[in-house]
């Protein structure tokens, strides 16, 4: 299963994150309540985050009463913007614009969702039959679509749509 972290402070203020840790909003603190009121009695056996702030954030506040196990992982960081993490000028340019030129200083969506699928591919053999919980940003949600037989450009031009939560097999 995938979740994105919960909403933070710069998804509010239309600035990408990126690769800084961030913040979770009061929005996203009640987001993460209710994800875990979602999946704590889910049959998960692990819950694995990006390293970033925001998603540590999400999973302890989602699992701060549970025995469930949270392991962070820096392979599900966002994609790096470089010398643009912290602005508005990844949102309003659209991730298309570097699906394969990297971010001045950083990388692209590609190397990112390729650095992301080298962790799914763990997964994959590591944790075979489990079910396990992974929170994390849009460069993880694209590396488990890819990983599931999208293509990259495909799923990059779709506009995202948030949900609770997205069922992926491996």
């Amino acid at each position: 299963m995938f979740e994105t972290h919960s909403t933070s402070e710069d998804n509010e203020a239309g600035i990408a994150t990126g690769s800084l840790p961030g913040k979770l909003s009061a929005t996203g603190r009640l987001q993460a309540r209710a994800l875990g009121e979602r999946r704590r009695d889910d049959g998960i056996t692990v819950v694995f985050a990006s390293d970033l702030r925001r998603a540590v954030e999400t999973a302890e506040i989602a699992f701060e009463d549970s025995a469930l196990p949270v392991v962070t992982d820096e392979r599900l960081r966002e994609c790096d913007c470089g010398e643009l993490n912290g602005t508005a000028e990844p949102v309003r340019r659209g991730k298309g614009a570097h699906l394969d030129v990297p971010y001045p200083g950083g990388e692209s969506w590609r190397q990112a969702v390729e650095r992301t699928a080298r962790f799914l591919e763990e997964l994959r053999t590591e944790r075979d039959g489990e079910r396990v919980l992974v929170i994390g940003h849009s460069a993880t949600r694209l590396a488990c679509e890819v990983a599931n037989g999208r293509q990259l450009e495909d799923v990059i031009a779709e506009p995202f749509a948030w949900q609770p939560g997205w069922e992926y097999v491996f």
